[in-house]
Parts: structure tokens; C-alpha cells; sequence
């Protein structure tokens, strides 16, 4: 059953990525890096790394994945155009989603009846969640911590690469804002009684 399951996420793993690739648009294609992570994290379960298959979830998909969707979307993209053709990605969106659903179907059937000493490959000692994080956080915290600092650089560089100066968009000029003098920000009205400020 195990074997069987890993042949069908691979496909699917496969399939998604050659889609990502070939995709004309950049909206689908991050939709197909997001189908690609998710089938990955089931390939994980199988091997009995769930620690992992959680984290490329959280991380990638909940993430990384958002963040491209984001700087996609600030893109100058017709979406008139994509709106316009819904109806004919509505068949394979459905069947996207019953993808997904039938993957999981096939992780929880796979670990339920596909024999249990494949998840459980060292039975005394720690688990991968614990081994993982000695490893991570003992051996390699400089690099770990050098990763996340490449992570916020990429960050910050793909919000510098997306910003531009659009004339009807207000923007903050702070360095005029914590300048400005005091009779520039109050102005005194000398208001005679009986009348009001014209």
C-alpha cells in the first residue's frame, strides 16, 4: 500500500512541476508550486518524516508559497481576462481539489494499514522531531540562522523590486514629517466671539 501511495504522489509531484514550469500564467503556476508542496509533504509522511511534512506545509505553502501569490499579484496582470475565463478552469480546479482530497485519503490509508515499522524506524531512541531539532539547533544553528537571514533579504528585496511610485497613490515622506517646525503643523485663528473660523 505504501509503495503504491509513493507512485502516486510522485506523479503527482512530477506532474505539478512540470506545470509550474509550463503554466502561461504566473497566478497558476504559483497554484501548481502550492499542489507541488502539499503531494511532497504527503511523500514525507510516507517516509515517516512528519516533522518535515509539517514544516514544508507551514513554511512553504503557508508562507513562502503566500508570499509569491502576493508579488504576483503586483504584477500588472489582466485580471478582467482571468475572471473572464473562470468557467473554463472550473472543471480542473474541482478536480484539483479532489486531488488533494484523495491525497490525504491515500497518507492516512497508507499509514493505517500499510505497516507501521516504516514510521517508526529507530523504536528506542528519540523521535525525528527530536533528532531533527538537535541536529538543527545544536550542529548547524550558524547556518540555520544564515538561511533566515537570506530568507529576509529575499523578502525585502522582492518589496523593493515590487514597489513603485504610482502619482494617485498618497505615500509618507517621514524625513518631512519629523522635520516639520512648529508653525508649519499649528496654525493660531484669532475667532472674535459671536462668529465662527470662515
Amino acid at each position: 500500500m505504501t509503495l503504491i501511495a509513493f507512485y502516486i504522489l510522485s506523479s503527482i509531484v512530477v506532474a505539478s512541476a512540470l506545470f509550474v514550469v509550463a503554466a502561461r500564467n504566473p497566478v497558476h503556476s504559483v497554484l501548481w508550486l502550492i499542489l507541488a508542496f502539499f503531494t511532497s509533504a504527503g511523500l514525507l509522511v510516507l517516509i515517516g518524516a512528519e516533522f518535515l511534512a509539517m514544516l514544508l506545509v507551514v513554511v512553504y505553502v503557508g508562507a513562502v508559497a503566500v508570499l509569491f501569490l502576493f508579488v504576483v499579484m503586483m504584477l500588472d496582470i489582466d485580471f478582467v481576462a482571468l475572471k473572464q475565463g473562470f468557467q473554463n478552469y472550473l472543471v480542473i480546479g474541482i478536480l484539483l481539489a479532489l486531488t488533494l482530497l484523495a491525497e490525504i485519503g491515500i497518507v492516512v490509508a497508507a499509514a493505517t494499514f500499510g505497516g507501521g515499522e516504516t514510521f517508526n524506524p529507530n523504536p528506542g531512541g528519540p523521535t525525528n522531531a527530536e533528532a531533527l531539532s538537535n541536529v538543527l539547533y545544536d550542529d548547524y544553528l550558524l547556518l540555520f540562522q544564515m538561511c533566515g537571514i537570506v530568507l529576509l533579504v529575499a523578502m525585502m528585496g522582492a518589496i523593493v523590486l515590487t514597489l513603485r511610485s504610482r502619482p494617485s497613490v498618497k505615500r509618507q515622506n517621514i524625513a518631512q514629517q519629523t522635520g516639520r517646525k512648529r508653525k508649519d503643523a499649528v496654525e493660531l485663528k484669532d475667532v472674535r466671539p459671536g462668529q465662527g473660523i470662515p
